[in-house]
């Protein structure tokens, strides 16, 4: 009988499984159930896209691409970063199409990190930074970001953290959990610190779209930081593109042409309709975007609201489509809350903490759903919030 435990890569083993996927799984299974757990656009994808990608089927455009993509995509992708902040990468030397935004920050972290590297990971943020860092032999180093500061990054905050093992910086942000965005003057601060130093900055702008009041400022954008940061981006949040499967990224044709390498062994090349599908969008759908943002924009004024209505202190959001409302005046912990609030009344929403141990105390919400969909939870969750005041949930 062979011993998979003594086969398996203990880094694996050690890995815990996304706490997100705990309670989306939770709700697959529970019938009546309202999920405010996943990050997916409740539209569908724009037709004019969908429209694309039967057109180039019916045509048999199903070979494989170049390994970066399709220079017609790289080429819309270019002029996208040229549009959207201000910064030029060559589509032939300093862009890749990858599987979704994640394979970007796979690569990025794959190609930069050695064994004893130190990567600064701001949190709360997305689960999967760490994992991949430990995954290549790196060390992760936390810094917490705090409501007083918007769940922002200060410039203080990150230099407390640098060390002389100090190689890669995550930025995330438009924020998932937070919502937290990044201004112009605060990426200047952190700018003036990382440029006393070979620290490389990976820039994760998944939803650099849905930044509302304002429009969206990349670290790229800041003066001498182009040549120190990769910028990941994709499709599935903006374009409502999630099972395409399709993101991009672009930074130092240095850096860029060795992360090549590994995407060529690893993956090949990104889905070839999908990478048809996203450059008609990219030429066609700002629009489409426009008017997604302007209804989550929406969501998110009624979704605050309605939090501080009843009663949990909600942190105002300006970007991506979550919130992140504080429950510490309940006495559960994340995890109890939200298996409480599923088990009584069939809402499912994500713990804190499942963004790092800084998240404790809170819980993520997505309002990519529909008002009807956000009312009925809210009023749900008021139920329960007088169900435990009552003690009427043990």
């Amino acid at each position: 009988m062979i011993d998979y435990d003594k086969i398996l890569n203990s880094k694996i083993k050690e890995m815990k499984p996304s706490g997100i996927r705990k309670f989306f799984d939770i709700a697959q299974e529970m019938e009546g159930v309202i999920s405010l757990g996943v990050g997916e656009p409740d539209f569908k994808t724009p037709w004019i896209i969908r429209q694309e990608a039967i057109g180039t089927l019916e045509k048999g455009k199903t070979c494989y691409t170049a390994n970066a993509g399709l220079l017609e995509l790289r080429e819309e992708i270019s002029a996208y970063f040229q549009r959207k902040i201000h910064t030029h990468y060559d589509p032939k030397s300093e862009i890749i199409v990858t599987v979704g935004g994640s394979e970007g920050i796979d690569l990025c972290i794959r190609c930069l990190v050695e064994a004893g590297d130190e990567v600064l990971v701001v949190e709360p943020s997305f689960v999967c930074y760490k994992p991949i860092v430990s995954i290549c032999g790196g060390v992760p180093v936390v810094i917490e970001t705090k409501e007083e500061n918007e769940f922002r990054l200060t410039a203080e905050e990150l230099r407390e953290k640098i060390t002389d093992k100090t190689k890669l910086l995550v930025l995330p942000y438009p924020n998932n959990p937070t919502g937290a965005i990044m201004r112009r003057e605060d990426l200047e601060e952190i700018a003036q610190v990382l440029k006393e130093t070979d620290i490389m900055v990976v820039s994760d702008e998944i939803y650099c779209e849905l930044t509302y009041g304002g429009q969206h400022c990349s670290i790229a954008e800041i003066e001498g930081m182009r040549e120190r940061t990769i910028v990941i981006n994709g499709f599935s949040k903006s374009f409502a593109m999630t099972g395409w499967r399709l993101g991009f990224l672009g930074g130092p044709r240095e850096i860029v042409s060795q992360m090549l390498k590994l995407h060529q062994y690893a993956i090949m090349s990104s889905p070839t309709t999908s990478q048809y599908a996203a450059a008609k969008g990219l030429r066609c759908c700002d629009k489409d975007v426009e008017k997604m943002r302007n209804e989550y924009d929406q969501r998110r004024r009624f979704v605050v609201d309605g939090f501080n209505k009843i009663g949990l202190d909600c942190f105002t959001p300006q970007g991506a489509f979550y919130v992140f409302p504080c429950i510490k005046s309940t006495g559960l912990s994340s995890a109890e809350f939200c298996e409480k609030l599923v088990y009584s009344k069939k809402v499912a929403v994500v713990p804190g903490d499942a963004f790092g141990e800084c998240g404790e105390g809170y819980i993520r919400v997505s309002y990519a759903y529909s008002l009807n969909h956000l009312r009925e939870a809210l009023k749900r969750i008021e139920e329960f919030l007088g169900d435990l005041k009552n003690g009427n949930i043990q």
